[in-house]
């Protein structure tokens, strides 16, 4: 389990994280999203022992990971912008990971082999951004890591091998209860393989969650009552757009409590919705004051 607590981290007068807490279960695919300067990138970098903070703590399994090589050698990394040294090929970053970690396995590495298709002894800055990322996450996974953290991790790729990817890392979790930490804007695809989410905003976490729980928190509902006849009170409205008697609104709170009150009301019509990551994380961050702005120009 990777567990932050209190962090925060200055940086010239600046801080950009202010006491974030969260914590990643042992085998959970976590979404960690927030809005650009939120402070993801610099939590990935902390969680990875790049960064010390200036107070907190962060642990793996209970150990620091800052200055730690036994808890850096269960942990891969992947940021957005690859790493590698200047002329080196695939072979030759293999060679240096496999002198770092442990537990670097080359019979994964040849099974991985045919996933990516890609020239081992050609050198990686004359590949494309995708094909990096490739080469990246072939190696990556020959590491056989406990926990993959990963900075927009499909980014460059094309839809076959993205699907590729994610069925490399899913396999993992499955098989080897992989604990997998995953920074991306794409929040569709989170959707589909992240079980736990935390939204980061300014430095701190807003909210930290199953994302079942979080989708039945929160609904969708389109309703129309009789003229005249005002909304019920009492309501937790994220947001509210009407269109004549229509109200499409965002509430907090369970749908079936939801719908049972409102159905007590006789509304003309009544129809949940179920909502995206997506739209949870526009109006968990301040509804219609975070959301997209008509502006005429």
């Amino acid at each position: 389990m990777i567990q932050v607590k209190d962090v925060v981290k200055t940086f010239d007068g600046f801080r950009a994280l202010e006491g974030l807490t969260m914590t990643v279960p042992t085998g959970a695919v976590y979404g960690l999203v927030g809005p650009n300067g939120a402070g993801k990138s610099t939590i990935i970098r902390h969680l990875t022992g790049i960064y010390r903070q200036d107070s907190g703590e962060i642990t793996l399994d209970g150990a620091p990971i800052y200055e730690n090589p036994a808890a850096k050698a269960r942990i891969a990394y992947i940021p957005d912008d690859v790493f590698y040294f200047n002329s080196a090929s695939i072979r030759d970053m293999k060679k240096f990971y496999q002198g770092l970690y442990p537990s670097f396995s080359q019979e994964r590495y040849e099974k991985l082999r045919s996933a990516f298709d890609l020239d081992e002894k050609q050198p990686i800055r004359r590949f494309s951004k995708g094909m990096q990322k490739q080469a990246a996450f072939w190696i990556a996974m020959s590491l056989a890591p406990e926990v993959l953290i990963l900075d927009e991790p499909v980014d460059g790729l094309d839809p076959v091998m993205r699907r590729q990817v994610w069925s490399i890392i899913m396999a993992d979790v499955a098989d080897r209860g992989t604990t997998v930490l995953v920074s991306s804007h794409n929040l569709r695809e989170l959707e589909d393989v992240c079980d736990h989410v935390g939204i980061l905003d300014r430095g701190k976490i807003l909210l930290e969650r199953d994302l079942n729980d979080l989708q039945e928190n929160i609904v969708k509902v389109m309703i129309a009552f009789p003229e005249g006849r005002d909304l019920p009170k009492d309501l937790n409205v994220l947001h509210d757009s009407a269109t004549g008697r229509m109200h499409t609104m965002i509430l907090r709170g369970n749908a079936e409590t939801l719908a049972a009150y409102l159905n007590a009301a006789n509304p003309q019509y009544m129809d949940f919705m179920p909502l995206s990551l997506e739209e949870i994380f526009i109006y968990e961050l301040g509804g219609a004051d975070y959301a997209v702005k008509d502006i005429l120009l």
